[in-house]
Order: structure tokens, then sequence, then C-alpha cells
């Protein structure tokens, strides 16, 4: 966002609405340009989630830890509104060859503690977060790099520091995109004293980023996080306000409600009860444009009846009891698009003919048809669930979801709410969770690819649902291997083919981002992920 990178996060919190537009949408919903009498001491205050875990770069991959990473941790780059990368501690990347880069930071660069920024502060973290003793939840964003390995610790051979200010990149295959993916969270350095206590560190995370943590106890656990301005920063994010206090609310109908009362100043989300009136609320300050979202709900193969010649059945029979078009009519107010592949239509690339999508339409009578045959194979019992987390706004569409497949299969369908986005990841990524569940995507980087290796390649960082073909996997090595744009986006759908066949996630629809900013605030622009530019908002006191 991002995404979530930008970001591939695993979606908190609900990002709302249609996607109109096949070009990459750039984006910004603004008060006026005049800071007027705008403070630069004065904080921000938006909203967020817990974090699922401390604030380790590595080991982050939803939208409410990355959020706060990506404020206050600079990388080799970051990037703009637009998606396009840009420069931030990098002085250069250059790409020797389709296997080989050559990274130059710039001098003078620091930490929040003070120690300077250099190759090994690259090297050091990568590693870590590479490391399989580790279990960070983004090592595979180091796949690629020479000497990394899933089953074992190993280092990752294919750094190597040429000076204290240079370090080249060796890969064990080509990536064609790999230099766009640097701006991604998993990369980003990590001072000395990170390796002193790593869990210590995740709670008081020491960066160098634009923002840095207000203090000790900063981080209310469950409550907010508080931010200032760091004043050593000096790349293209520097802040014009003093700091960010990131808000985690327990509802979207408790962050509207505050910044309709002026008490928060920028929202990244609307609740179902507000859709069709916020744009009247707010005027000129609603937000609503394309974003790099994708929504779907996952369904284990491990779980009863969904493995097997049974599973691939019951999948298909499902997606084609939901009917997406009433649904974003009705409860999304036509602020979302249904799905017509695992992508998001603002990337390149994106096909709404691919082969195998007609599983994606409503289609009650095949879909009974399919149930059918799978029930000739081992007769369903139970209830079909989807789970969701209860402090992200996602209750109304899962219930019509459930009610859908309900009603055309028969069968009992309903949601399975957890209390909060920190607990429901746990359940997922321990495997301790027992039935489907929601699943979003906010990407990392503008490609087709990051919407599809990190989470349905074999063993990728965020395949909850511990999805493997080796056809696809294939698929999607040749098409990373391709300097080509067109050959990669080719093999990409022709990966994405195979998934709609397999159905290792069910795709429900693409999302604007839905929001909405204060009197107060001025500057206000939402980047292609969907993520507020927080650097960059002026506020009066």
């Amino acid at each position: 966002m991002s995404e979530k990178a930008w970001r591939k996060r695993v979606l908190g919190s609900l990002a709302v609405a249609a996607v109109g537009s096949l070009a990459l949408a750039g984006c910004s919903s603004s008060g006026s340009s005049d800071s007027g009498d705008s403070s630069s001491s004065a904080v921000i205050r938006t909203n967020g989630s817990e974090p699922q875990n401390p604030l380790i770069p590595t080991n982050t991959n939803e939208t409410g830890g990355g959020k706060i990473l990506d404020s206050i941790f600079a990388g080799l780059v970051y990037y703009d509104a637009d998606g396009d990368p840009v420069n931030d501690v990098a002085d250069s990347i250059t790409v020797d060859d389709a296997q080989h880069l050559t990274v130059k930071i710039k001098e003078g660069q620091y930490f929040t503690d003070g120690e300077e920024v250099t190759a090994d502060n690259f090297i050091n973290a990568w590693n870590y977060g590479a490391l399989a003793s580790n279990e960070q939840l983004s090592s595979y964003f180091f796949e690629d790099i020479e000497g990394f390995s899933y089953d074992e610790d190993s280092e990752l051979t294919g750094l190597e520091q040429v000076d204290d200010y240079t370090f080249t990149i060796a890969l064990n295959k080509p990536a064609a995109d790999f230099a766009l993916r640097l701006g991604y969270s998993a990369f980003y350095p990590l001072p000395d004293a990170a390796f002193d206590d790593m869990d210590a560190f995740g709670e008081n995370p020491i960066g160098n980023g634009p923002y840095m943590l207000d203090g000790d106890g900063a981080w209310q656990h469950d409550v907010q996080i508080d931010l200032v301005a760091n004043p050593d920063y000096t790349g293209g994010r520097t802040p014009v306000n003093g700091g960010l206090d990131i808000i985690f609310y327990a509802t979207q109908e408790a962050a509207y409600a505050d910044l309709l009362g002026g008490n928060v100043d920028v929202i990244d989300g609307i609740p179902d009860s507000a859709l069709a009136t916020y744009e009247s609320d707010l005027g000129e300050r609603a937000v609503n444009q394309p974003a790099a979202i994708f929504q779907s709900f996952t369904t284990p193969e491990r779980l009863p009846h969904f493995s097997g010649e049974e599973g691939e059945l019951r999948r298909a029979a499902i997606s084609m009891s939901i009917n997406r078009e009433e649904i974003t009519d009705t409860v999304f107010q036509g602020t979302r698009t249904p799905a017509k592949d695992f992508t998001s239509p603002v990337i390149a690339g994106w096909s709404d003919s691919l082969e195998g999508s007609e599983v994606l339409d409503y289609n009650p009578d095949e879909a009974v048809k399919l149930w059918a045959e799978a029930d000739a194979i081992a007769p369903w019992d139970g209830s079909f669930q989807i789970a969701y987390n209860s402090d992200g706004g996602h209750q109304a569409w899962v219930d019509a979801v459930s009610n859908s497949i309900k009603n055309t299969l028969g069968i009992d369908a309903s949601g399975a709410p957890y209390v909060d986005f920190a607990s429901f990841r746990d359940a997922i990524t321990t495997g301790e969770i027992t039935t489907a569940f929601r699943t979003g995507w906010q990407a990392d980087y503008p490609g087709l690819y990051n919407f599809l290796g990190p989470l349905y390649a074999t063993n990728a960082g965020s395949n909850d649902g511990d999805y493997s073909n080796a056809e696809f996997d294939a698929l999607l090595a040749e098409g990373i291997s391709s300097d080509d744009i067109e050959v990669q986006n080719e093999d990409f759908q022709s990966a994405q083919e195979i998934l709609l066949k397999d159905l290792p996630a069910t795709p429900l629809w693409y999302s604007n981002v839905n929001g909405g900013y204060g009197e107060a605030v001025d500057n206000v622009q939402f980047g292609w992920n969907s993520v507020p530019l927080y650097y960059a908002i002026t506020k009066s006191e």
C-alpha cells in the first residue's frame, strides 16, 4: 500500500468501493493546497488497528502494522501517490542484468538512536528476515536471493558489501521486477540495536523514517500509537506536520463518528451504514478512488469436504452461489466491482476475460448441480462458515455472502466473528482456524506478480490456505524471469486460469478506498494503495 507495498498487506479494516479504471490511478483527494494557518507542530489523528505482532519489518504482513512501519522506517525507495518508486535511502539502484543489482545508499542517513545507516544495516536485516529459524512472515520476499532456503538456516550469499555505502544483490533466478519490490517493508534496514533483543525492539522500534515513536509508552496496545516527526530524516517524505496519532478503533462506525465530530482528521474506511450518505455528509472532503485492493475468502484444503475432486466441486459451487452484483449494489451501495480475476483493474495486465472466469458468475442452477456431484463423492455434513474480524467492518458482507450460499445450496452457512484483527490473524497463521476465512490484499508494489506470488505460490508467506500447484508455480517462475512485460503478463494470466479451476481463494470484488478528512486539515492525498500520504498533510491549530 502496498500492497500493504507499497503494501501487500493482509487487510485488517475494510477499504471500499468500485474500481472503474484500467490505468494506475493517481489519485488525490485533497483540500486547498494553501496551507494557510497550518502549523508544523500540529499532530494528525487517523484510524488504524492493533498490529498482529511486534513491529519488526520482516514479520509484519498486515495493514495495521504496515501503516506504522511505513511511517517510522525508510527503505531504499518509497512509492509516490501514483505508485512510482522514488529513491529514499538509496542514491542509486542499478540493474546490471536480470540477476544482478548494485545498490548505492546515501551517506549521512541515521536511525533515531544516532547510528548511521550503512549497507550492513540492509544486509543484516535481510539475512535475519530470511533465516528459517526466525519464522518471519515475509521471509518469502527473500527467496529470489542466492543462498535462501526454506528448510534450514543459511546466509543470503547473494548479498555482498562493496563498501560502507554500497552492496550488490545476486539473484538465484531472473526476477524482472526485483528492483521495484525494494520499497516494501520487508526490505527495510535495521539498526544494530535490534539484534540485541529483537522482541524488545519490536515493542519499541528504532527507525530511520519520517516519524518516530513519541518516547516510552508511545504504543498503548489496543488503544493507539503516537508518532512525532523525525528531525533527522532528510528524504522525500519529510513531514509538514508535527506527528501522527494512529488510533485503534474497535469499529469503523466509531472512527466515522469521530471524523464527523472533529476528533479525528483522516480515515481510510467508511462503515457500511454510511456508504450511502458519506459523500453528501463530507462533500469535497469525501474520498472515493480506485486502489489496488482485492477481496476474497479462503477455504483451506485441510477442511473436511474441501480436498481433492470433492473440494474442487464444492469450491466452484460455492463461488457460483454468490450473487456478487446484488451484494455490491445493496451492501456497498455500488462502491465495489465484482471480481473477474485474482488481481486488480488498476494494475497493468489485468484481464476480465480469463478462461474459467465464469466460475465467478452467479449461476445458482450450476451451483446446485456441482454441489450434488460433490455429495455423490461424500455427503455434506455440518455448516459452512466464513470467519472475519469484528473490528474491520466485515459483518454485513459476510452475512450477505453466507445468506446467498445458504439460499442457493440449501445448506447452513454463516459468519464466524473474531473479536479483533490480531486474534483473527493469529488463528490463521497458526493453522488453528477450522472454517473458511475472509482474505484481502493491498498491493506491495504495482505488478500482477505481487497479487499472485505472495498469496498462492508454494510456501509463500501470505499463502494462508497452504495452496500448492506445481504448474502454477512454474508459470509464475516463467513470467517473472522474462524482461518482456507482455510475456510476463501472458504467463501470469495463464497462472490465474489454474487458480480459477482450483479456487484456493474465492474472489469477491475489487475495492476503492472510501474515506474522508476533517475541516482542520489540507493537502490530503490518498496513494494508489489506499493509504493516505500522512507526511504531506497540513493542519491548522
